[in-house]
């Protein structure tokens, strides 16, 4: 079995410029990623660098770049009916938020293959999922291993171009070898950002009876190692399922009898005015152990620069209260706590030291994100009102304190 799929890989990585090819050349490994390099046949230069992987709904995903530094993405599959030759346009969705339109040639009647501008290759290579809708058809693919991956495969490019297909090796080796203190997270083209080591904590809180938990994307971005703590019991490890970069959203999960109890989604707008409750784990190792609970008001319907995707609040947050519910008066969520107004720099702009300004991530951009990551939620109406302790019992059955260990880029500068 083995063997049969990398033939099939081999094969599918050499088509996918169109044109005749030998290969590979040399190895690329990522996960369940398979290639090499390859050569033209017709004129025996090099073509490109490739790599494929098959996923559960039986479509193989072809990824490479040609000697042109132009990135190309492919899907194949033998219950494909293509035309060859016909172009297909192709709508691509990362963690369900970036949009991209592509255009795919038919190279056979199984395989269809598209330009990946440089922006989008970038975003192909940190998301988390990946759907694609060909006209009726919608597909869904869960990636991993695409940060190195797209890595191996421009040092193969790089390399092979500078010494020749006979100096084609283990670009595996090549891609993992970085120098300390630079990153691998950027495609050919892209600059390198520096990293340094991270150990964090933030806040999450249970969305479905699946164990799907929401929290801040920035709160276990380069996270090797995920922990939630729920009430003071053992740590559980904790996956990441969809993450959302531009608008600050993640789904990890965890296991489903773990947890007694999820939170509810408030169907209707709240209101400027409106009271709320924040709850989350600020400073932890510092203050309490246990969760904190403030309360505010909603104070404006937009956040920093009139970002309608976000509430400006009242209630005090602090690093740490990332990704923790923003809960109405009775016990609904009505947000995601993100982040506060930088006081210091604001101080210095204006003279000013300003008070209170803090921000949430609204409930239509939570449902859109949890939509387009096909996680379960539940949403409900405001019932009774209750009071501020009762909000709190009630949240110890699906708030967690969640902790991160990994690198992260020196410029997130994210509370």
């Amino acid at each position: 079995m083995f063997r049969t799929f990398v033939a099939s890989c081999i094969v599918l990585a050499a088509t996918i410029t169109g044109a005749h090819a030998a290969g590979p050349f040399g190895s690329i490994r990522s996960g369940t990623w398979i290639g090499g390099a390859f050569s033209d046949d017709n004129t025996g230069a090099f073509s490109h660098c490739g790599a494929t992987s098959t996923f559960s709904n039986g479509v193989i995903l072809v990824i490479g770049q040609n000697a042109s530094n132009a990135w190309l993405l492919g899907f194949a599959s033998p219950a494909f009916k293509l035309k060859k030759g016909e172009t297909y346009p192709i709508i691509v969705t990362f963690d369900g938020q970036s949009e991209a339109k592509l255009f795919a040639t038919a190279g056979s009647d199984i395989m269809l293959t598209s330009v990946m501008p440089l922006n989008v290759a970038r975003t192909f290579q940190k998301s988390s999922l990946m759907v694609a809708v060909a006209g009726q058809t919608t597909l869904q693919f869960t990636l991993s291993s695409t940060g190195p991956l797209l890595n191996m495969i421009a040092s193969c490019v790089a390399k092979v171009k500078a010494e020749g297909l006979d100096g084609a090796g283990d670009f595996t080796e090549i891609a993992s070898a970085a120098k300390p203190g630079t990153t691998t997270d950027a495609p050919s083209g892209a600059s390198a950002a520096p990293q340094t080591a991270k150990s964090s904590s933030g806040t999450g809180f249970v969305v479905s009876a699946s164990g799907h938990i929401l929290t801040n994307n920035h709160v276990v971005n380069g996270c090797t190692d995920i922990k939630g703590n729920l009430g003071g019991q053992p740590p559980m490890a904790l996956r990441v399922v969809s993450k959302d970069e531009n608008n600050d959203l993640a789904v990890v999960q965890g296991p489903a009898d773990a947890f007694k109890n999820f939170v509810r989604i408030r169907d209707r707008a709240i209101h400027s005015g409106d009271s709320v409750v924040a709850i989350g784990y600020p400073y932890h190792g510092l203050l309490s152990s246990d969760f904190t609970v403030t309360t505010g008001i909603v104070s404006s319907l937009s956040g920093t620069m009139n970002d309608t995707r976000q509430l400006q609040i009242s209630a005090a947050v602090q690093p740490g209260n990332s990704g923790g519910p923003l809960l109405d008066t009775t016990g609904l969520i009505v947000g995601i706590v993100s982040s506060k107004l930088d006081t210091f720099r604001v101080a210095r702009a204006t003279g000013t030291i300003p008070e209170n300004i803090n921000f949430a991530i609204k409930t239509g951009a939570i449902r859109d994100f949890l939509d387009n990551s096909v996680v379960p939620y539940e949403t409900a109406a405001p019932g009774a009102e209750l009071k501020t302790p009762e909000i709190a019992a009630n949240a110890r059955a699906f708030t967690l304190l969640i902790s991160c260990i990994g690198t992260a880029q020196v410029e997130n500068r994210k509370k």
